[in-house]
């Protein structure tokens, strides 16, 4: 899963609770025929701890891997759906066999349904002795069953061993919507399967239908052993009106007509996989497809009016599929890739296998795209088709199994596409996404230990697990971990996983003992905190590194730290590889002369901090010398406002030319309200990458910069702006434009105002918000009607802007349009932003107690959280 870590536009975290043991209730009262099953000696324990069974940590429960009584080995589902009552009318046919011991028992996780009866199908044969030949016959017995609206426990008639298939009938209605508080727990928001614009009455929207399984939630929409370590095959049969696509896993294999305005289309899914990555999607799509020299089909869902833009949009699948399959060893082994957008997804995006479901954010026009596109989220899906979807964590604690990879996957494929300096600044993001949340946070990447299984998705096994797997790529050379990658996949293809399997693949290729590789970084919380002092001593010609750690080392650990040192003597580098594996230690190496620059890690790869102090001539060193992105954009950095210095100021002036394009961007930014010398050559050099630079960003760098000078002087490159390729530009440049109040700004203005791009709108707000006529406040809402999620949170602090400046009466008008979006808006960040909003009208009576009321009710527990943090403000 691609979970919102990234701004209110990218991934996020599915959350619900998860028990430790779940133990049939033995006093609950049974909804089924017959007499009680749940007498004592038919309680089953779910779940078995292979440590301490019941040992509690201030981490949280020991969480182990599921017991399974029975496998469930092939699920067929026919599905119909009433749209109105937003509910699943379902039959659900289950094969499966006892796992190992004898069972007369099956337990299925069904949450909130109603059942309408359950069935044993079994066939019988017969001699006909008239005719002397065998009959079979089909025989269809009703099944006793006990059911807490969690779990379903059907009672067979006998015990059936490992080698007997049994096929039990589940008839029932799936109804998500009116799920209780005691079933979904902490995570209101996780229904499983969601119904959009059931009824069709909110204009504009599609009507849709989608699931979302990660983490336990298909037990929602059927009835399954709903764990990671299970694996299954599947026929799924969905009836639906004919005006309606489908999508699911694996192979499309018929859709049959059913002459009354519906059709039943009917997927396969054919290999195993766990019930978590089951999926159906039902909506009006345009489908664009595309098949592979190896015959595999690529296709790409998206709504109508995005369907010229499908292949800019996701046209690079191929392509990672044929990358992925290379670097990987492994071809891609699923029937097909299909990718889908859905609207108000839960989520960033999904790795149902064979078809990834993204939140609708990802469809752009191609326009939209000059400003970047969204090859990180699909590399990320995709490669969760051999982590993840292949080889299966076989518990949530080893989600990073999962996750980690499918975030390295990001850095393989920007650094195979876009070079490696794209990739390193990649991997400096998601650096400081993890220290961020180390800052609060620090738990092993693998964990036996936790609260709640939605805590696992943190960048903790997202960016941390995946700068892991860097380092661990740097340890034993990109052949060793490629070919470990390998073997780790085959060996464990469509089955399930833990950490130690990962180990001993990389030690089966390697030769090496990985054990205290794996310790220190997948299973010991914290990262390395280093402190180096550098000293010279021209008597003996060496130079000597004083390092410290200054982690924790009892939270911690004492890191055991392969590096290389690079040493610059007389313009000349040498590179030593060295080993840090004490609290406290000291590294020498021969120099002539006293070291232009010293880098403690010179291939730029750990995961922690440095701290080493240099002068202005050493960072100045470092940006002209250092081969690496990372080294040089730390010199960059460090050496900003500081444009009085001539030396640096050249520097700057020589970063605006640097191939890479972050390098210029920071150069750029650097002369922001510069006024000293050079002045003229500098916006001359801005005036030119504003102009004519090749990336989108830093054109809008260069247009923000020359704004910030505060004239009149380059409102003809603004005006230029306005007709770039990029809407990124021109929404930056329609605001400088705008904000000067040339007498053309009310035609300009409304030239723009009804753009597709969201960034564009809110710039035309922007500048309607400063005279807040009350003629406006319907443009306001229409437009805010039309947006994604994302630009609508943004939309609504233009919106704040106006309704300051508004009337009363306007201001008053806005309270219930506010009031419900803050209580009722699918993404929780919309609904912060309505609340952000109405948190400017508190001089009007009532609003302060509404606001109250809402941060009551509130129930998603990340907005809960934010309420908690903010209180009243």
């Amino acid at each position: 899963m691609n979970f919102l870590k990234y701004t209110f536009k990218s991934r996020l975290v599915c959350l619900v609770c998860f028990a430790l043991f779940a133990i049939t209730n033995a006093d609950a009262a049974p909804m089924g025929i017959g007499h009680n099953l749940f007498a004592p000696e038919n309680i089953i324990a779910k779940d078995t701890a292979r440590r301490a069974p019941g040992v509690v940590t201030k981490a949280g429960a020991y969480r182990p891997t599921r017991t399974l009584l029975n496998d469930i080995i092939h699920t067929r589902l026919d599905l119909r759906f009433d749209w109105l009552r937003k509910q699943v009318i379902g039959t659900a046919l289950i094969t499966f066999k006892p796992y190992f011991y004898p069972q007369n028992l099956l337990v299925l996780d069904a949450k909130g349904f109603d059942i309408q009866g359950i069935y044993q199908l079994d066939t019988l044969s017969r001699l006909d002795t008239l005719n002397n030949k065998v009959i079979k016959e089909s025989k269809r017995g009703r099944l006793e069953y006990a059911y807490d609206r969690k779990q379903l426990t059907i009672r067979l008639p006998r015990s059936y061993n490992r080698n007997e298939k049994v096929y039990v009938q589940v008839d029932y209605v799936a109804k998500p919507n009116e799920l209780p508080r005691d079933i979904l727990g902490d995570h209101p928001e996780e229904k499983g399967l969601y119904f959009i614009n059931a009824d069709g009455m909110d204009e504009g929207k599609p009507q849709q239908i989608w699931t979302q399984g990660e983490t336990q939630y298909n037990s929602t929409w059927f009835p399954t052993v709903d764990s990671p370590n299970e694996k299954m095959l599947q026929d799924f049969y969905l009836t639906v009106d004919t005006t309606y696509q489908t999508l699911s896993n694996g192979k499309l294999i018929s859709d049959f007509s059913n002459g009354d305005g519906t059709r039943t289309d009917h997927w396969r899914q054919s290999l195993p996989h766990a019930p978590y990555l089951a999926m159906i999607a039902i909506g009006k799509y345009a489908v664009t497809k595309e098949v592979m020299a190896n015959g595999l089909e690529v296709s790409y869902y998206v709504e109508p009016k995005y369907a010229n833009d499908a292949k800019a949009i996701f046209g690079r699948t191929p392509e990672m599929v044929a990358f992925f399959s290379n670097v990987y060893g492994v071809p891609y082994p699923w029937e097909k890739y299909a990718q889908i957008a859905v609207r108000d997804f839960v989520a960033g995006a999904m790795e149902n296998t064979t078809a990834t479901v993204h939140e609708q954010g990802i469809q752009a026009d191609t326009r939209a795209l000059v400003d970047g596109n969204s090859d990180d989220v699909i590399a990320h899906e995709l490669a969760h088709h051999w982590f993840g979807n292949l080889v299966t964590s076989e518990e949530w604690g080893q989600l990073a199994l999962n996750e980690s990879f499918a975030n390295y996957a990001e850095y393989l494929w920007a650094e195979n596409y876009t070079g490696t300096a794209a990739a390193d600044w990649k991997n400096l993001q998601e650096l400081k996404q993890y220290l961020g949340e180390a800052d609060q946070k620090k738990v092993p990447i693998v964990r036996y230990f936790y609260k709640d299984k939605e805590d696992m998705f943190d960048s903790h096994s997202y960016s941390k697990g995946g700068r892991v797997l860097h380092m661990l790529r740097k340890l034993v050379g990109d052949d060793a971990f490629f070919e470990s990658l390998q073997v780790y996949l085959k060996k464990n293809q469509f089955g399930t996983a833990e950490i130690a399997d990962l180990r001993m693949a990389f030690e089966q290729v390697t030769g090496q003992d990985l054990n205290w590789f794996f310790d220190q970084w997948f299973l010991t919380a914290g990262h390395p905190v280093l402190k180096v002092e550098q000293d010279y001593t021209g008597a003996d010609k060496t130079v000597r590194l004083k390092i410290t750690q200054l982690q924790d080392t009892l939270a911690s650990t004492v890191y055991r730290l392969p590096l290389k040192v690079d040493v610059w003597v007389d313009s000349v580098k040498t590179r030593y590889n060295v080993v840090i594996d004490q609290a406290k230690q000291t590294l020498e190496f021969p120099a002539k002369y006293k070291p232009e620059l010293v880098i403690l890690d010179g291939e730029t790869q750990l995961l922690g901090t440095i701290d080493m102090d240099r002068n202005r001539n050493e960072w100045i060193y470092q940006f002209y010398h250092a081969d690496k992105f990372l080294l040089r954009y730390d010199a960059l950095t460090h050496l900003e406002g500081q444009l009085s210095d001539p030396e640096i100021r050249k520097l700057m002036f020589a970063a605006m030319s640097d191939p890479f394009w972050k390098i210029r961007q920071v150069a750029v930014a650097n002369f922001s309200a510069y006024d000293g010398p050079e002045f003229a050559e500098a916006e001359r050099l801005l005036q030119s990458h504003a102009r004519t630079d090749p990336n989108s960003q830093v054109r809008t760098e260069a247009i923000l910069t020359l704004a910030s000078f505060g004239d009149d002087a380059n409102m003809q490159i603004f005006r230029e702006a306005l007709d770039d390729t990029s809407y990124l530009v021109v929404s930056v440049a329609l605001d400088a434009f705008l904000m000067r109040k040339p007498e053309d700004a009310a035609d300009v203005a409304k030239r723009f105002e009804n753009s597709k791009n969201d960034a564009i709108v809110a710039s035309v707000g922007n500048y309607y918000a400063g005279f807040a006529t009350p003629e406006r406040y319907s443009w306001f809402l229409n437009k805010m009607e039309d947006m994604n999620p994302s630009d609508r949170y943004n939309f609504l602090q233009v919106f704040g802007k106006y309704l300051i400046k508004s009337p009363p009466d306007v201001q008053r008008r806005s309270i219930p349009v506010l009031e419900s979006m803050a209580r009722n808006n699918p993404a929780y960040f919309v609904r912060f932003g309505a609340y952000q909003v109405l948190g400017l009208l508190t001089d009007i009576q009532g609003v302060s107690a509404i606001r109250k009321d809402i941060r009551g009710n509130e129930r998603d527990p990340k907005l809960k959280e934010m309420y908690s943090q903010i209180g009243e403000l």
